[in-house]
């Protein structure tokens, strides 16, 4: 099937899939249930990216400060395009966040799609979760994908890049955590939109990324760069630090990378700016 595709949004994400997917983006605040209406006609899509979401200025923290801005972003604006596509038979791809959830490191295995999200303590992660248990009750009827992705890790420098937010703090946890490299993550949702894919999908590296590891990585290329490794507990910050499953993802044919695959490729592209 031929896809007129619509990117809604204009964040780090969303420009980068208008990159590389052949679609309209629109850039449009939306606020009602009207708005989406006049882009469904303007457009005249058969299938919706929704990339709009709030993640703070500086941090998650600073969702705190904006209560109303981010529940329109993260909870209500995808339950009015969730509400648009179904009218309008038009397929929902919506990218959401792994960062709602607890994890024991040690005592669990990766997390799969099918466990119930439970990470409260933070704010953002309440407006995610709102949405997601939304959807998880018309996932399975509705042709509708969830993608979700975890800490964006790309070849170029950018505020919402991992490698530029390591650099820039100097202090790495020493607790491994799952992240999206971008050029995986362009592949895998060209791959899940090819196979008509539904439901909720982790889109991260297999495994966990070590931090102090590709830090050192990195400084070996850039000898004059110095950090300092803590402890997870010592971090004193609320935080999802955890591992998603790959397992779903790679059970419809997609080869998802490992990290000690990506880092090499990613850092001689990074420090060439």
């Amino acid at each position: 099937m031929k896809h007129n595709i619509l990117v809604i949004g204009n964040g780090y994400i969303a420009t980068h899939i208008k990159k590389h997917f052949s679609c309209h983006l629109s850039k449009q605040r939306i606020s009602t249930y009207k708005d989406i209406e006049k882009l469904i006609k303007r457009y005249k899509p058969n299938l919706i990216i929704n990339c709009i979401g709030h993640t703070g200025k500086h941090n998650v923290d600073d969702c705190e400060k904006v209560i109303d801005k981010t529940l329109l972003a993260n909870s209500f604006v995808p339950i009015l395009l969730l509400e648009a596509c179904l009218r309008h038979s038009i397929k929902l791809v919506h990218i959401s966040s792994g960062c709602i959830f607890h994890y024991n490191y040690g005592k669990e295995l990766p997390i799969e799609e099918d466990r119930i999200p439970d990470y409260y303590d933070l704010f953002y992660s309440r407006s995610k979760i709102y949405f997601e248990n939304i959807l998880a009750q018309l996932k399975d009827p509705f042709n509708l994908l969830n993608i979700r992705i975890r800490i964006p890790l790309n070849g170029r420098p950018h505020p919402k890049n991992l490698l530029t937010k390591l650099i820039k703090y100097k202090k790495i946890i020493d607790a491994p955590n799952s992240v999206t490299y971008i050029p995986d993550f362009i592949k895998a949702l060209k791959h899940l939109i090819n196979i008509n894919a539904h439901g909720t999908y982790n889109i991260v590296l297999k495994g966990g990324v070590d931090y102090p590891k590709l830090m050192k990585a990195y400084q070996e290329l850039v000898p004059d760069f110095q950090y300092d490794v803590i402890d997870l507990k010592d971090l004193n910050l609320k935080r999802t630090n955890l591992v998603l499953s790959t397992r779903k993802l790679e059970k419809t044919g997609f080869k998802v990378r490992t990290p000690d695959e990506v880092i090499k490729e990613c850092l001689a592209e990074y420090v060439k700016y």
